[in-house]
This record gives C-alpha cells, sequence and structure tokens, in this order.
C-alpha cells in the first residue's frame, strides 16, 4: 500500500481526466447524433426480418443499403457448432419495401416458413424508449437516496454515486465507439448496472468509515479481498455466457456485452477512484481530529 499512499491522488486525478473525457465524447456524439445511444429499430421504429437461411451477410449488406434505410444485419448460429442457421435484417423502411428487397436479392418468396417481419411504428418506439429512460433516472435517483440514507455523509455518498455513474457514462462510450446498435435489451442491461455498480462500492465505504479494525489502508485491503471476489465472478459467469450463447441470441448477446463493459469498468471505479475518495476524507478526517 505504500505505493498508493503516495500516489492515490495522482491516480483519483487521472480517474477525473478519463470522466471528463467521457463527458467531452458524450457531447460531442450528442451534437452530431441528436441522442446519447445508437439506437435499433425496437427504439426508433422499422422493420426486422429472420430469413432462415444462410446468407452471405457482406453481400446481402452491400447490395440492399442503397435500396432500405439504416440497414443493420446481424448472425445467428448453432449453439454447437457455431454455423449460422439465419440472419437478422433491421432496417428503418416499411415492411413492404423491406419485403421487396430481400426477395429481388434472394430470388423467391419470403413466407411463414422461411422467415418472419417485425414492424414496429416509430412514435411507440419512442414512447417506449423514453418510457426507459425516465426508469433508468427514477431507479438512479432511489438508489442515490438509499446511499445517503445509509451513511448521512456528504462526500462518501457522493464518491458511491459518482462511481455508479461513472461505470454507465465509461460504458456508453465504449459501445458507442463500438457502433453497437442498442436495442430495449440493452437499456436493461445498464439498468442492471445501477445495482451492479453500487453495491462493491457500499462494501467499501460501509467497512472503510464503520469500521474499528486496523488502520484506513488494512480496512481497504480487506474490503478489496472481497469485492474484487464478487466483481469477478460476475465478470466471468458473464463472460462466459456471452462466449457460449452471445451468437446464438442477439438479445442476450447485447446484455452480456454490456454487463462486460460495466462490470470492468466498475473495477476501476471502485477500486482507483471510490479508493482514493474515501482514503482521501477519512485521512483528513484523522488530522483534523488529531490537531
Amino acid at each position: 500500500m505504500g505505493f498508493h499512499d503516495k500516489h492515490y491522488k495522482l491516480l483519483l486525478l487521472i480517474s477525473l481526466v478519463l470522466l471528463l473525457s467521457s463527458f467531452a465524447y458524450m457531447g460531442y456524439f450528442y451534437s452530431v447524433n441528436h441522442d446519447f445511444i445508437n439506437k435499433d429499430t425496437s427504439l426508433t421504429g422499422g422493420t426486422s426480418v429472420t430469413i432462415n437461411e444462410k446468407i452471405n451477410i457482406v453481400n446481402l449488406k452491400n447490395i440492399i443499403s442503397n435500396q432500405l434505410d439504416n440497414v443493420n444485419i446481424r448472425e445467428i448460429s448453432d449453439l454447437i457448432t457455431r454455423e449460422q442457421i439465419a440472419i437478422i435484417v433491421e432496417t428503418k423502411s416499411n415492411e413492404q419495401q423491406t419485403r421487396n428487397v430481400l426477395e429481388e436479392y434472394l430470388g423467391h418468396e419470403l413466407n411463414e416458413k422461411n422467415s418472419s417481419f417485425e414492424f414496429t411504428g416509430s412514435t411507440l418506439s419512442e414512447s417506449f424508449y423514453k418510457q426507459l429512460l425516465i426508469a433508468i433516472l427514477i431507479s438512479f435517483l432511489l438508489m442515490a437516496i438509499v446511499v445517503f440514507i445509509q451513511f448521512k455523509i456528504f462526500i462518501p455518498s457522493i464518491a458511491v454515486i459518482l462511481s455508479a455513474f461513472a461505470d454507465i457514462l465509461m460504458t456508453l462510450v465504449v459501445v458507442n465507439l463500438l457502433g453497437i446498435q442498442i436495442s430495449s435489451a440493452g437499456i436493461v442491461a445498464i439498468l442492471m448496472l445501477i445495482g451492479y455498480s453500487v453495491d462493491t462500492d457500499i462494501l467499501l465505504t460501509s467497512k472503510v468509515l464503520k469500521g474499528t479494525d486496523g488502520t484506513v489502508n488494512h480496512r481497504i485491503f480487506e474490503s478489496f479481498k472481497t469485492g474484487i471476489t464478487m466483481t469477478l465472478t460476475s465478470l466471468f459467469a458473464v463472460l462466459l455466457a456471452l462466449i457460449i450463447v452471445g451468437s446464438f441470441s442477439v438479445v442476450l448477446s447485447q446484455i452480456f456485452t454490456i454487463m462486460v463493459i460495466g462490470l470492468s469498468f466498475d473495477i476501476f471505479n471502485t477500486w482507483i477512484t471510490n479508493v482514493s475518495i474515501i482514503k482521501w476524507y477519512v485521512l483528513r478526517k484523522q488530522r483534523k481530529n488529531e490537531d
């Protein structure tokens, strides 16, 4: 802990720079896209088609991209063999136009046996998206209230909330950089992240503030052993699930991908950002009491 004693304020500065950089990127992203995420057809409205055939995705996208609006194509693979069993074509174009373009490319009719079509109106999708955002906001506010009630001290409570917020913000930055189009399942994953983000932060803060055994470094290390075990267990479980079923289910793939990114940032924000703030607060308080 000697290195941390000397450089924990520098580590906190690095965390703040990363956080501000994330804010700057999201501001730029919003100015360009007029939203904080890339939304798929479940949140923007449009047509989703599942075609139960083996199709060259690259070739298909090159041909139909000029005929349909905002095309996104994903592959569905067999869980065991990893062979392609179907594809999902998403576009903002209406159902009839999408059907005509795909049938022209494939050279045969699409029916209930070889495909399925789903169309969502833009008004319904926009309303659903707003409701999901409200759910995230309410969840975050309730979490913040519980944290303040639990600790009743401003700086430690803010540290917990800041770490949870940073987890979500940095996850969205990476998701946008990867070009992932967020569906309603992705929003659910972000909701789950709120819970995953605060558990280790609350563990750390409770142990350091309310613990009486040993020094501050000792209490931090004890909470680290428990907290990092919790996070790594969750991270490896989600990562394994992503590897096994990621190519089989588009919905689960997006949830697990967002969870892996978020849990990775949670390790950084809890054990670098939050630890530095809590350590600075406790040591400063001890010096005041000694004076």
